[in-house]
């Protein structure tokens, strides 16, 4: 059987940074369907669309450039599935670029991701203070509720900087796990701005190149 697998881009940002990932992924399936486009199930007695996102978004981070891949029922040229996408896409959601895959193609591994975060100006002289700090640091631990030991993140933060009144930072993406975006808010102090207002946006998911 010919199997016509797709990756999608697409953002997801306002309310529905509060949803769940298995919400996002029924909003998904209901954007589809009113589509009229037929998604291929998975066999067995609980079949499900095989529909992946290589990297789920935790709840209250918006999404820029979200990735997800998957298959359809009948082919559809990738221009024209993008353009079904948009006219059904839900507030908040906006697709942008569809490609279809080659036969054999692997599925997607991510290898970095991006975010940044608006900084109060009162807040930016000591976080910038703060950056410094953790850049010169060798290791920084931090002890994760689902594990029994520490994680050194910071071998996975790449990059870290205030630039333009936000901070930006630029995460590893490792078969062993990442960095979470808000271990390096507690790290550098400034975890209270986003639960006070402000919120982060993932702005970019870069893949592994084959």
């Amino acid at each position: 059987m010919d199997r016509h697998r797709y990756r999608i881009r697409f953002s997801k940002e306002g309310d529905l940074r509060f949803i769940s990932h298995r919400d996002l992924v029924r909003a998904m399936e209901r954007t589809f369907r009113r589509a009229g486009l037929a998604l291929r199930m998975s066999e067995g007695f609980h079949p499900k669309p095989r529909m992946n996102f290589p990297s789920a978004l935790a709840l209250g981070i918006e999404g820029a450039d979200e990735i997800m891949e998957l298959e359809l029922e009948e082919p559809r040229p990738a221009d024209a599935l993008l353009a079904d996408l948009r006219t059904h896409a839900p507030p908040g959601m906006q697709f942008r670029s569809a490609e279809l895959l080659p036969p054999g193609a692997p599925k997607a591994a991510v290898c970095r991701a991006c975010f940044a975060m608006p900084i109060p100006p009162e807040r930016r002289e000591s976080l910038k203070q703060r950056i410094d700090q953790f850049l010169a640091e060798r290791s920084h631990c931090v002890v994760r509720p689902d594990r029994d030991r520490s994680v050194d993140i910071r071998p996975l933060v790449e990059s870290l900087g205030l630039v333009d009144g936000q901070l930006r930072m630029s995460l590893q993406v490792r078969p062993g796990g990442s960095a979470r975006p808000r271990e390096v808010l507690e790290a550098l102090h400034v975890a209270d701005v986003e639960q006070n207002g402000c919120y982060l946006t993932r702005t970019a998911v870069e893949l592994q190149q084959a």
